[in-house]
Protein backbone atom coordinates (compact mmCIF):
# COMPACT_ATOMS: atom_id res chain seq x y z
CA UNK A 1 0.00 0.00 0.00
CA UNK A 2 2.80 2.42 0.50
CA UNK A 3 4.18 2.23 -2.55
CA UNK A 4 0.54 3.79 -4.15
CA UNK A 5 0.06 6.84 -3.54
CA UNK A 6 -3.80 7.23 -4.61
CA UNK A 7 -4.41 3.82 -2.19
CA UNK A 8 -2.85 5.60 0.94
CA UNK A 9 -4.89 8.72 0.33
CA UNK A 10 -7.70 6.69 -0.12
CA UNK A 11 -7.21 4.79 3.42
CA UNK A 12 -6.85 7.60 5.42
CA UNK A 13 -9.77 9.39 3.85
CA UNK A 14 -11.54 6.34 4.71
CA UNK A 15 -10.20 5.44 8.27
CA UNK A 16 -8.70 8.81 9.95
CA UNK A 17 -10.96 11.86 7.70
CA UNK A 18 -13.08 12.48 11.10
CA UNK A 19 -10.15 12.08 13.48
CA UNK A 20 -8.05 14.61 11.09
CA UNK A 21 -11.13 17.04 11.32
CA UNK A 22 -11.62 17.03 14.67
CA UNK A 23 -7.64 17.62 15.61
CA UNK A 24 -8.20 20.72 12.82
CA UNK A 25 -11.66 22.34 14.15
CA UNK A 26 -10.60 21.94 17.70
CA UNK A 27 -9.55 24.55 18.01
CA UNK A 28 -10.71 26.87 15.34
CA UNK A 29 -14.49 25.50 15.83
CA UNK A 30 -14.96 26.22 11.91
CA UNK A 31 -15.90 22.79 11.48
CA UNK A 32 -16.77 23.98 7.25
CA UNK A 33 -13.15 25.74 6.87
CA UNK A 34 -11.02 22.54 8.47
CA UNK A 35 -13.27 20.36 5.98
CA UNK A 36 -11.80 22.67 3.04
CA UNK A 37 -8.53 22.84 4.34
CA UNK A 38 -8.45 18.80 4.97
CA UNK A 39 -9.78 18.67 1.15
CA UNK A 40 -6.91 20.78 -0.15
CA UNK A 41 -4.53 18.66 1.82
CA UNK A 42 -5.87 15.15 0.11
CA UNK A 43 -5.57 17.00 -3.41
CA UNK A 44 -1.89 18.29 -2.79
CA UNK A 45 -1.17 14.49 -1.73
CA UNK A 46 -2.00 13.37 -4.50
CA UNK A 47 -0.51 15.87 -6.68
CA UNK A 48 3.08 15.63 -4.56
CA UNK A 49 3.09 11.89 -3.39
CA UNK A 50 3.37 9.81 -6.89
CA UNK A 51 6.23 12.40 -7.80
CA UNK A 52 7.98 12.51 -4.04
CA UNK A 53 7.07 9.30 -2.56
CA UNK A 54 4.50 8.46 0.48
CA UNK A 55 5.74 10.34 3.82
CA UNK A 56 6.96 8.83 6.48
CA UNK A 57 3.84 9.73 8.83
CA UNK A 58 1.27 10.55 5.64
CA UNK A 59 -1.57 11.80 8.46
CA UNK A 60 1.06 14.19 10.45
CA UNK A 61 1.61 15.65 6.83
CA UNK A 62 -2.00 15.97 5.82
CA UNK A 63 -2.55 17.17 9.10
CA UNK A 64 0.73 20.08 8.82
CA UNK A 65 -0.63 20.63 5.02
CA UNK A 66 -4.20 21.27 5.96
CA UNK A 67 -3.44 23.60 9.11
CA UNK A 68 -1.31 25.64 7.38
CA UNK A 69 -3.83 26.08 4.82
CA UNK A 70 -5.96 26.78 7.68
CA UNK A 71 -3.43 29.88 8.62
CA UNK A 72 -3.37 30.73 5.27
CA UNK A 73 -7.05 31.41 4.96
CA UNK A 74 -7.10 33.11 8.25
CA UNK A 75 -4.29 35.34 7.04
CA UNK A 76 -5.99 36.46 4.31
CA UNK A 77 -9.54 36.93 6.21
CA UNK A 78 -10.65 40.69 5.31
CA UNK A 79 -11.04 41.27 8.70
CA UNK A 80 -7.46 41.04 10.00
CA UNK A 81 -8.50 41.96 13.58
CA UNK A 82 -11.11 39.00 13.86
CA UNK A 83 -9.02 36.15 12.30
CA UNK A 84 -5.75 36.82 14.75
CA UNK A 85 -7.00 34.76 17.19
CA UNK A 86 -7.56 32.02 15.08
CA UNK A 87 -4.07 32.47 13.66
CA UNK A 88 -2.83 32.67 17.49
CA UNK A 89 -4.36 29.74 18.15
CA UNK A 90 -3.08 27.68 14.88
CA UNK A 91 0.62 28.94 14.94
CA UNK A 92 0.77 27.98 18.14
CA UNK A 93 0.16 24.02 17.04
CA UNK A 94 3.04 23.91 15.17
CA UNK A 95 5.47 26.71 16.58
CA UNK A 96 6.40 23.76 18.89
CA UNK A 97 8.98 22.10 16.08
CA UNK A 98 8.48 18.54 15.17
CA UNK A 99 7.75 17.02 18.75
CA UNK A 100 4.81 19.19 19.44
CA UNK A 101 3.52 17.41 15.95
CA UNK A 102 4.71 13.30 17.00
CA UNK A 103 2.70 14.11 20.16
CA UNK A 104 -0.55 15.14 17.94
CA UNK A 105 -0.24 12.66 16.20
CA UNK A 106 1.01 9.38 17.42
CA UNK A 107 0.96 9.58 21.29
CA UNK A 108 -3.02 11.19 21.98
CA UNK A 109 -4.20 10.29 25.19
CA UNK A 110 -7.84 12.07 25.21
CA UNK A 111 -10.08 9.71 25.01
CA UNK A 112 -9.84 11.45 21.08
CA UNK A 113 -10.89 14.46 19.75
CA UNK A 114 -14.34 12.84 17.73
CA UNK A 115 -16.11 12.30 20.93
CA UNK A 116 -15.97 16.23 21.96
CA UNK A 117 -16.78 16.60 18.16
CA UNK A 118 -19.71 14.37 18.57
CA UNK A 119 -20.61 16.34 21.63
CA UNK A 120 -20.33 19.74 19.64
CA UNK A 121 -22.68 18.48 16.86
CA UNK A 122 -25.25 17.46 19.22
CA UNK A 123 -25.22 20.96 20.89
CA UNK A 124 -28.83 22.47 21.82
CA UNK A 125 -28.16 25.80 19.37
CA UNK A 126 -27.75 23.25 16.35
CA UNK A 127 -31.34 22.15 15.01
CA UNK A 128 -31.89 18.82 17.02
CA UNK A 129 -33.04 17.55 13.39
CA UNK A 130 -29.60 17.82 11.98
CA UNK A 131 -27.54 16.48 14.84
CA UNK A 132 -26.94 12.51 13.62
CA UNK A 133 -26.61 13.86 10.02
CA UNK A 134 -23.91 16.48 11.65
CA UNK A 135 -22.03 13.52 13.01
CA UNK A 136 -22.30 11.28 10.18
CA UNK A 137 -20.43 13.57 7.87
CA UNK A 138 -17.82 15.72 9.98
CA UNK A 139 -17.39 12.78 12.24
CA UNK A 140 -17.57 9.94 10.45
CA UNK A 141 -16.99 11.27 6.47
CA UNK A 142 -20.37 10.35 5.23
CA UNK A 143 -21.01 12.01 2.23
CA UNK A 144 -24.27 14.40 1.76
CA UNK A 145 -25.78 11.58 -1.05
CA UNK A 146 -25.34 9.04 1.52
CA UNK A 147 -26.72 10.77 4.65
CA UNK A 148 -29.77 11.84 2.49
CA UNK A 149 -30.92 8.59 1.29
CA UNK A 150 -30.73 6.97 5.05
CA UNK A 151 -32.96 10.33 5.82
CA UNK A 152 -35.56 10.21 2.53
CA UNK A 153 -34.05 13.31 1.39
CA UNK A 154 -32.77 14.96 -1.67
CA UNK A 155 -28.39 15.22 -1.50
CA UNK A 156 -29.25 19.13 -2.45
CA UNK A 157 -31.26 19.71 0.47
CA UNK A 158 -28.90 17.45 2.87
CA UNK A 159 -25.94 19.52 1.74
CA UNK A 160 -27.32 22.63 2.10
CA UNK A 161 -29.19 22.02 6.00
CA UNK A 162 -24.83 20.41 6.85
CA UNK A 163 -23.98 23.56 6.17
CA UNK A 164 -26.19 25.91 7.60
CA UNK A 165 -25.77 23.74 10.83
CA UNK A 166 -21.78 23.68 10.32
CA UNK A 167 -22.33 27.64 10.29
CA UNK A 168 -23.94 27.84 12.77
CA UNK A 169 -21.44 25.81 15.14
CA UNK A 170 -19.04 28.67 14.07
CA UNK A 171 -21.04 31.57 14.35
CA UNK A 172 -22.03 30.70 18.04
CA UNK A 173 -18.58 29.78 18.92
CA UNK A 174 -19.99 26.72 20.52
CA UNK A 175 -17.47 25.01 22.96
CA UNK A 176 -15.42 22.00 21.80
CA UNK A 177 -15.34 19.93 24.99
CA UNK A 178 -17.51 17.02 26.36
CA UNK A 179 -20.28 18.62 28.37
CA UNK A 180 -20.51 19.02 32.23
CA UNK A 181 -23.12 16.34 33.92
CA UNK A 182 -26.39 18.70 34.31
CA UNK A 183 -25.89 19.03 30.00
CA UNK A 184 -24.93 15.59 29.10
CA UNK A 185 -28.63 14.02 29.12
CA UNK A 186 -30.09 16.18 26.60
CA UNK A 187 -26.89 15.49 24.08
CA UNK A 188 -25.91 11.76 25.31
CA UNK A 189 -29.14 10.22 23.27
CA UNK A 190 -27.97 12.19 19.99
CA UNK A 191 -24.30 10.90 20.26
CA UNK A 192 -25.39 7.40 20.58
CA UNK A 193 -28.24 7.70 18.08
CA UNK A 194 -25.21 8.90 15.53
CA UNK A 195 -22.95 6.09 16.60
CA UNK A 196 -25.58 3.63 16.03
CA UNK A 197 -26.73 5.17 12.59
CA UNK A 198 -23.19 4.79 11.38
CA UNK A 199 -22.47 1.27 12.65
CA UNK A 200 -26.07 0.89 10.74
CA UNK A 201 -24.35 1.96 7.67
CA UNK A 202 -21.56 -0.24 7.75
CA UNK A 203 -23.50 -3.26 8.93
CA UNK A 204 -25.69 -2.83 5.23
CA UNK A 205 -23.09 -3.49 3.30
CA UNK A 206 -22.97 -6.94 3.69
CA UNK A 207 -20.41 -7.06 1.14
CA UNK A 208 -18.07 -4.26 2.03
CA UNK A 209 -18.32 -3.00 -1.37
CA UNK A 210 -19.44 0.40 -1.22
CA UNK A 211 -15.90 2.36 -0.14
CA UNK A 212 -18.10 4.93 1.60
CA UNK A 213 -18.72 2.58 3.64
CA UNK A 214 -15.29 1.33 4.56
CA UNK A 215 -14.45 0.21 8.09
CA UNK A 216 -17.95 2.51 9.11
CA UNK A 217 -18.79 -0.87 11.72
CA UNK A 218 -15.25 -1.08 13.21
CA UNK A 219 -15.18 2.62 13.49
CA UNK A 220 -18.56 2.84 15.68
CA UNK A 221 -17.49 -0.21 17.79
CA UNK A 222 -14.25 2.01 18.52
CA UNK A 223 -16.69 5.16 19.38
CA UNK A 224 -18.61 3.09 21.61
CA UNK A 225 -16.03 1.79 23.72
CA UNK A 226 -14.00 5.01 24.07
CA UNK A 227 -17.40 6.83 24.84
CA UNK A 228 -17.93 4.13 27.77
CA UNK A 229 -14.76 4.73 29.21
CA UNK A 230 -15.37 8.72 28.94
CA UNK A 231 -19.24 7.37 31.12
CA UNK A 232 -19.11 4.39 32.13
CA UNK A 233 -21.88 4.85 34.63
CA UNK A 234 -24.05 5.50 31.24
CA UNK A 235 -26.57 2.24 31.23
CA UNK A 236 -27.45 3.52 27.65
CA UNK A 237 -23.77 3.62 26.49
CA UNK A 238 -23.03 -0.46 27.48
CA UNK A 239 -26.72 -1.10 26.18
CA UNK A 240 -25.33 0.02 22.57
CA UNK A 241 -21.89 -1.70 23.15
CA UNK A 242 -23.89 -4.84 24.19
CA UNK A 243 -26.10 -4.18 21.04
CA UNK A 244 -22.96 -3.89 18.27
CA UNK A 245 -21.18 -6.91 20.06
CA UNK A 246 -24.30 -9.06 19.42
CA UNK A 247 -24.54 -7.93 15.93
CA UNK A 248 -20.42 -7.82 15.29
CA UNK A 249 -20.52 -11.62 16.73
CA UNK A 250 -22.63 -12.87 13.67
CA UNK A 251 -20.83 -11.18 10.91
CA UNK A 252 -18.91 -13.98 10.54
CA UNK A 253 -22.32 -16.02 9.20
CA UNK A 254 -23.98 -13.51 7.12
CA UNK A 255 -22.09 -14.99 4.29
CA UNK A 256 -22.03 -18.06 2.71
CA UNK A 257 -18.98 -19.58 1.24
CA UNK A 258 -20.18 -18.40 -2.59
CA UNK A 259 -20.93 -14.96 -0.88
CA UNK A 260 -24.67 -15.58 -0.35
CA UNK A 261 -26.06 -13.33 1.85
CA UNK A 262 -27.42 -15.43 5.00
CA UNK A 263 -30.31 -14.15 7.23
CA UNK A 264 -30.82 -14.75 10.58
CA UNK A 265 -32.85 -17.78 10.92
CA UNK A 266 -30.46 -19.54 8.03
CA UNK A 267 -27.36 -18.78 9.61
CA UNK A 268 -24.62 -21.14 11.48
CA UNK A 269 -24.53 -20.45 14.66
CA UNK A 270 -20.98 -22.26 14.89
CA UNK A 271 -19.62 -19.42 13.37
CA UNK A 272 -20.73 -16.68 15.96
CA UNK A 273 -18.23 -15.15 17.57
CA UNK A 274 -18.59 -16.46 21.51
CA UNK A 275 -15.96 -14.12 22.72
CA UNK A 276 -18.24 -11.09 21.32
CA UNK A 277 -21.41 -12.61 22.20
CA UNK A 278 -19.82 -13.29 25.84
CA UNK A 279 -18.67 -9.79 26.34
CA UNK A 280 -22.13 -8.69 25.23
CA UNK A 281 -23.87 -10.51 27.94
CA UNK A 282 -21.39 -8.83 30.38
CA UNK A 283 -22.28 -5.63 28.96
CA UNK A 284 -26.40 -6.26 28.88
CA UNK A 285 -26.52 -7.55 31.97
CA UNK A 286 -24.31 -4.38 33.83
CA UNK A 287 -26.33 -1.68 31.83
CA UNK A 288 -29.58 -3.60 33.45
CA UNK A 289 -28.03 -3.06 37.26
CA UNK A 290 -28.25 0.56 36.65
CA UNK A 291 -32.20 -0.17 36.62
CA UNK A 292 -32.86 2.33 34.03
CA UNK A 293 -33.93 0.57 30.92
CA UNK A 294 -33.78 2.66 27.48
CA UNK A 295 -33.79 2.20 23.78
CA UNK A 296 -30.37 0.34 23.53
CA UNK A 297 -30.86 -1.90 26.17
CA UNK A 298 -34.07 -2.97 24.70
CA UNK A 299 -32.84 -3.78 21.16
CA UNK A 300 -29.07 -5.13 22.82
CA UNK A 301 -31.95 -7.59 24.70
CA UNK A 302 -33.96 -8.69 21.63
CA UNK A 303 -30.77 -9.48 20.09
CA UNK A 304 -29.71 -11.22 23.55
CA UNK A 305 -33.10 -13.33 22.72
CA UNK A 306 -32.33 -14.11 19.03
CA UNK A 307 -29.22 -15.54 19.88
CA UNK A 308 -30.33 -17.38 22.86
CA UNK A 309 -33.03 -18.64 20.36
CA UNK A 310 -30.51 -20.01 17.88
CA UNK A 311 -28.35 -21.53 20.09
CA UNK A 312 -31.11 -23.44 22.17
CA UNK A 313 -33.19 -24.44 18.82
CA UNK A 314 -36.06 -22.72 19.71
CA UNK A 315 -36.88 -19.12 19.88
CA UNK A 316 -39.22 -17.40 22.66
CA UNK A 317 -41.51 -14.76 20.21
CA UNK A 318 -44.12 -14.31 22.68
CA UNK A 319 -40.76 -12.86 24.81
CA UNK A 320 -39.49 -10.96 21.63
CA UNK A 321 -42.94 -9.86 20.58
CA UNK A 322 -43.21 -8.19 24.46
CA UNK A 323 -39.66 -6.92 24.17
CA UNK A 324 -40.52 -5.12 20.93
CA UNK A 325 -43.41 -3.22 22.58
CA UNK A 326 -41.38 -1.60 25.24
CA UNK A 327 -39.09 -0.04 22.73
CA UNK A 328 -42.12 1.10 21.36
CA UNK A 329 -42.94 3.08 23.45
CA UNK A 330 -39.24 4.07 24.61
CA UNK A 331 -38.69 4.51 20.51
CA UNK A 332 -41.87 4.25 18.51
CA UNK A 333 -39.57 4.05 15.14
CA UNK A 334 -40.51 2.33 11.84
CA UNK A 335 -37.92 -0.72 12.81
CA UNK A 336 -39.58 -1.50 15.93
CA UNK A 337 -42.91 -1.86 14.49
CA UNK A 338 -41.99 -4.07 11.74
CA UNK A 339 -40.19 -5.85 14.30
CA UNK A 340 -42.86 -6.41 16.90
CA UNK A 341 -45.32 -7.24 13.54
CA UNK A 342 -42.48 -9.99 12.61
CA UNK A 343 -42.26 -11.40 15.82
CA UNK A 344 -46.05 -11.54 16.38
CA UNK A 345 -46.63 -13.50 13.10
CA UNK A 346 -44.00 -16.34 14.42
CA UNK A 347 -45.86 -16.67 17.93
CA UNK A 348 -49.36 -16.49 16.61
CA UNK A 349 -50.30 -16.52 12.86
CA UNK A 350 -48.79 -14.34 9.23
CA UNK A 351 -52.33 -13.10 9.80
CA UNK A 352 -51.49 -11.38 12.79
CA UNK A 353 -48.20 -10.05 12.01
CA UNK A 354 -50.06 -8.68 8.53
CA UNK A 355 -52.75 -7.01 10.89
CA UNK A 356 -49.68 -5.58 12.83
CA UNK A 357 -48.30 -4.13 9.65
CA UNK A 358 -51.23 -2.90 8.19
CA UNK A 359 -51.65 -0.39 11.31
CA UNK A 360 -48.41 1.30 10.49
CA UNK A 361 -48.31 4.53 9.67
CA UNK A 362 -47.57 4.64 5.68
CA UNK A 363 -45.83 7.55 5.92
CA UNK A 364 -43.16 5.86 7.79
CA UNK A 365 -42.76 2.39 5.52
CA UNK A 366 -43.29 4.16 1.90
CA UNK A 367 -39.55 3.40 1.59
CA UNK A 368 -38.50 1.85 3.93
CA UNK A 369 -37.10 -1.51 2.68
CA UNK A 370 -37.68 -4.13 5.86
CA UNK A 371 -41.22 -3.49 5.76
CA UNK A 372 -41.65 -4.41 2.39
CA UNK A 373 -39.49 -7.54 2.89
CA UNK A 374 -41.14 -9.03 5.94
CA UNK A 375 -44.37 -8.13 3.97
CA UNK A 376 -43.44 -10.20 1.18
CA UNK A 377 -42.43 -12.63 3.68
CA UNK A 378 -45.60 -13.20 5.40
CA UNK A 379 -48.16 -12.73 2.22
CA UNK A 380 -45.69 -15.34 1.31
CA UNK A 381 -47.09 -17.48 3.97
CA UNK A 382 -50.61 -16.74 3.91
CA UNK A 383 -50.65 -17.91 0.87
CA UNK A 384 -51.01 -14.45 -0.96
CA UNK A 385 -49.31 -14.95 -3.85
CA UNK A 386 -49.55 -11.76 -5.83
CA UNK A 387 -49.88 -9.68 -3.57
CA UNK A 388 -46.22 -11.34 -2.49
CA UNK A 389 -45.28 -10.64 -5.66
CA UNK A 390 -45.45 -6.63 -5.29
CA UNK A 391 -44.28 -7.06 -1.79
CA UNK A 392 -41.04 -8.75 -3.03
CA UNK A 393 -40.60 -6.03 -6.07
CA UNK A 394 -40.93 -2.93 -3.71
CA UNK A 395 -38.00 -4.85 -1.69
CA UNK A 396 -35.73 -5.39 -4.32
CA UNK A 397 -36.35 -1.95 -5.85
CA UNK A 398 -35.49 -0.70 -2.50
CA UNK A 399 -32.48 -2.40 -1.82
CA UNK A 400 -28.97 -1.51 -2.51
CA UNK A 401 -27.04 -4.30 -1.22
CA UNK A 402 -26.17 -6.78 -3.98
CA UNK A 403 -26.34 -10.03 -2.21
CA UNK A 404 -29.35 -8.94 -0.33
CA UNK A 405 -30.85 -8.54 -3.73
CA UNK A 406 -29.99 -11.43 -5.16
CA UNK A 407 -31.51 -13.00 -2.02
CA UNK A 408 -34.54 -11.39 -2.47
CA UNK A 409 -34.87 -11.92 -6.23
CA UNK A 410 -34.43 -15.68 -5.51
CA UNK A 411 -37.01 -15.92 -3.10
CA UNK A 412 -39.65 -14.27 -5.44
CA UNK A 413 -38.67 -16.65 -8.24
CA UNK A 414 -39.88 -19.28 -6.00
CA UNK A 415 -43.33 -17.94 -6.53
CA UNK A 416 -45.62 -18.89 -9.40
CA UNK A 417 -46.54 -16.06 -11.40
CA UNK A 418 -49.89 -15.79 -10.13
CA UNK A 419 -52.29 -17.82 -8.11
CA UNK A 420 -50.98 -20.49 -5.24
Amino acid sequence: MADDPRGVVELIARESYGRLVAYLAARTRDVAAAEDALADAFLTALGTWPRDGVPRKPEAWLFTTARRRLIDRARHDRVHAEAEPTIRLLVDGLSHGKGAMNVAMDDLVFPDDRLKLLFVCAHPEVDRGMHTPLMLQVVLGLDAATIASAFLTSPAAMGQRLSRAKARIRDAGLAFEVPDRRELPARLDAVLDAIYAAYGTGWDDVAGSDPRRAGLAQEALWLVRTLLRLLPDEPEARGLLALVLYCEARRPARRAANGDYVPMSAQDARLWSAPHLEEAERELAAAAAKRRAGRFQLEAALQSAHVEGALRGQTDWSAIAVLYEGLLRATPTAGAFVGRAAALAEAESPAAGLSALNRIDPSLIKSYQPYWAVRAHLLRRAGRVDEALGAYDRAIGLTEDAATRQFLLCRRAELPLSGI
